[in-house]
């Protein structure tokens, strides 16, 4: 049974290096009243009838926030044909990310055209996953929202994705374009990998996709997409850009009032995606392993050129804690500036700085306590609003 409304008890965590937005406090404490932080000190005093909890030196972060994650899809089917129950693969899913120490989870939902037969990027499928969401998010561990993703040479999926919006079903909004030959895929021969590998697309079929994309990108319909980005604004949903490739590109989504720049691939959009006032959001696992899959602009260089806010899982959501401590080690970013790219940036970035994304009072108490004195670190705790939602056994 769900106890996602039940007020969880007052607690108190002590003997914890606490890391807030600009600082790390050494020996510090934490206390929680119904779920929200209400005193940060160095000088915690006793606790009566709460939860006492000694942190035993470990770092305590705010939750992640990733608010970019494809994960549910190989989560319900993670080869070709091999699919899972919903309902199971959800609930497995939620307690991965828990693990993970991600405290609240934005779903990428993709609308593509029927046409190209994706097995779950279609509007059929995405509209009954994010019912299906919207349905049981009290049940989950994780605060969850959904991510809707739209293929702008897709234009049959406009009407299905306004009703969402209007119904207040979607939470982040991005406009994504891949058309082979630019953006992610500016060498033809990484789509064709990527379609056959990931996707399970014999290549015939990838082939005819190259084909249909590349005809339908000559009848974009920009006064469509304005019509959706208005709709958007008026909701007060943040929208997003998907591989930005150029400066041109940045200023046409920018204009349709795009805060965030995702996964720009070469310096040029990342430098004007800053310009123009746009957050940049890169991929965790790039920053990790060092280097894009697609032969694009590594993420350890862009933030390097002071051109990255976020972190954010795209398909590894394990990957957020080490890519931050990645960046902390190298010397890229300070722990806390680290820290900042998977809490309070996405956070802010996805209208929801003001609740939850750091360790401050009048916050929910989302925390993530970590061991980082092996040679792995190690998430040993996770708390969403107060209540514990993942322990490790030891």
């Amino acid at each position: 049974m769900s106890t996602a409304h039940v007020t969880p008890p007052d607690m108190i965590i002590r003997n914890v290096r606490v890391v807030t937005p600009d600082d790390i406090l050494p020996d510090a404490a934490v206390a929680v009243t119904q779920g929200i932080i209400c005193d940060i000190t160095t000088r915690p005093g006793p606790i009566s009838g709460g939860i006492d909890i000694d942190g035993q030196g470990c770092l305590l972060m705010p939750g992640f926030i990733d608010i970019h994650s494809d994960v549910i899809e190989t989560a319900i089917q993670p080869r070709p044909g091999g699919r899972f129950p919903i309902d199971v693969a959800l609930h497995e899913l939620d307690k991965q990310l828990v693990a993970c120490g991600v405290t609240a989870i934005f779903h990428c939902l993709c609308f593509l055209s029927n046409d190209e037969r994706p097995p779950f990027r279609n509007a059929e499928m995405t509209d009954f996953l994010i019912h299906h969401l919207q349905g049981r998010k009290d049940e989950f561990r994780t605060r969850t929202y959904v991510h809707a993703r739209y293929e702008i040479t897709n234009d049959e999926g406009f009407a299905p994705i306004e009703k969402l919006i209007r119904d207040r079903l979607i939470h982040l909004f991005s406009i994504m374009d891949h058309t082979p030959g630019q953006g992610q895929f500016t060498d033809v021969g990484h789509f064709r990998a990527y379609y056959a590998k990931a996707r399970g697309l014999s290549a015939d079929h990838v082939d005819r996709l190259i084909e249909r994309r590349l005809e339908a990108s000559g009848r974009v319909d920009w006064a469509g997409l304005a019509h959706l980005a208005a709709i958007c604004r008026d909701n007060a949903i943040c929208m997003a850009s998907h591989d930005d490739d150029s400066s041109e590109k940045v200023a046409a989504v920018s204009r349709l009032g795009v805060t965030l720049s995702e996964f720009p691939v070469n310096l040029e959009a990342a430098r004007a995606a800053r310009r123009h006032g746009m957050m940049i959001s890169l991929g965790s696992p790039n920053v990790l392993r060092g280097a894009s899959l697609t032969g694009n602009l590594s993420g350890r260089d862009a933030i390097g050129a002071g051109l990255g806010d976020i972190l954010c899982s795209d398909y590894a959501p394990m990957s957020l804690l080490h890519a931050a401590l990645q960046l902390f080690q190298e010397k890229i970013l300070d722990l806390p500036s680290a820290v900042r790219m998977i809490s309070l940036n996405p956070a802010r970035a996805a209208g929801l700085g003001e609740f939850t994304g750091s360790i401050e009072t009048g916050k929910a108490a989302d925390f993530v306590m970590v061991d980082d004195r092996g040679r792995v670190a190690d998430v040993v705790r996770t708390f969403v609003g107060g209540r514990e939602v993942y322990r490790t056994g030891n």
